[in-house]
């Protein structure tokens, strides 16, 4: 399983809850699009996960820059991510940023809004804020292979479904 995440907003704390925090534990990958806050938040982060890929965000102080790139090219069950935190031109500017990598999957952070939206060649990703909703539903992501695909569904963290997601790669 994999398991994706964002805007985190903790000055100490992974802040995860309920099936947030078992899809952190139990996933083979989690992938993070940014905005920890805090070196705290991002060691409490990957002490949870077996494997964790994570991008900064524009509110990750130094500490975090220091250890994190802007953006990152992962490959997990034959599917190809890309992961950033935000690109000007929203789902044109993401998928463009997918395309430029030959991603199945491009992951974001920053809106704090849960979203999927296929995009041709690829699905864009926003797994929202588990944390800090700001308005919006709390949210994270998971997927699993399905045959020539990834399958998986947009979750709040007490695990109500807000939206399935079909990747085909």
């Amino acid at each position: 399983m994999i398991a994706i995440f964002a805007d985190t907003h903790s000055g100490d704390s992974h802040e995860l809850t309920g099936e947030a925090l078992k899809a952190a534990r139990t996933a083979d990958t989690v992938i993070h699009a940014g905005d920890f806050t805090s070196a705290a938040a991002l060691e409490a982060f990957r002490a949870e996960c077996s494997r964790l890929f994570a991008v900064h965000g524009n509110a990750d102080g130094a500490a975090v820059r220091e250890r994190l790139p802007t953006a990152r090219v992962v490959e997990v069950d034959g599917a190809r991510f890309a992961v950033t935190h935000r690109r000007e031109g929203g789902a044109t500017g993401l998928a463009m940023f997918g395309r430029s990598r030959d991603a199945d999957v491009v992951v974001s952070g920053h809106t704090h809004r849960p979203t999927v939206v296929d995009a041709g060649d690829a699905v864009l990703i926003n797994p929202g804020s588990h944390a800090q909703p700001r308005g919006n539903r709390p949210g994270f992501a998971v997927l699993e292979r399905d045959g020539d695909g990834l399958v998986g569904e947009l979750r709040q963290p007490d695990g109500t479904v807000l939206e399935t997601i079909d990747v085909r790669a």
